[in-house]
């Protein structure tokens, strides 16, 4: 399987995640900070892994940033990804199973290589369910549907009551 992978800052976890995914025989194609080892802005680095991951350049993503929000947020930007930041393997099982995640983002700053290791292991053995997940992942699709195209500053009407184009 053909698996981006991607950061803002190379670090001894990211290192550790390239090589089990190329112990597991997987073809790795790395982006961000991990292709020169210089740092890249989460949003760039997220976005691009992101994108070759919606086109089918690769079937699957991991993504990393220091926590692992930033890069969980800016990935979910792009159609057709579902990235879930997982702290453990029952979560990187539900994400994938429940939710069809197509995106493992870990935190660099809060998971060992052991439980790296547990979180990757879970998040390829466990298949996308069917029936109702399928169905609630089909409601995801249309929910993104609807808000296509609307205005980031609609995003920042915080405490400002409701956006009068969202009727």
């Amino acid at each position: 399987m053909k698996i981006a992978i991607a950061s803002d800052e190379r670090a001894p976890l990211t290192d550790h995640v390239v090589e089990w995914l190329r112990a597991q025989g997987h073809d790795v194609a790395p982006g961000g900070a991990l292709v020169d080892g210089q740092p890249a802005p989460w949003p760039q680095a997220s976005v691009e892994l992101a994108e070759r991951v919606a086109s089918d350049d690769c079937e699957q993503g991991v993504l990393f940033c220091y926590t692992g929000t930033g890069a969980s947020i800016a990935a979910n930007k792009v159609p057709g990804i579902r990235a879930a930041l997982c702290a453990d393997a029952p979560t990187a099982q539900g994400a994938r199973r429940w939710n069809h995640a197509n995106v493992l983002v870990l935190s660099y700053r809060a998971t060992s290589e052991t439980v790296a290791d547990e979180i990757l292991a879970a998040w390829f053995a466990t298949p996308p369910g069917e029936g109702e997940d399928a169905e609630m992942v089909a409601q995801l699709a249309e929910i993104e549907r609807k808000y296509a195209g609307r205005s980031p500053e609609a995003g920042n009407r915080v405490g400002h009551g409701p956006d009068p184009s969202w009727s």
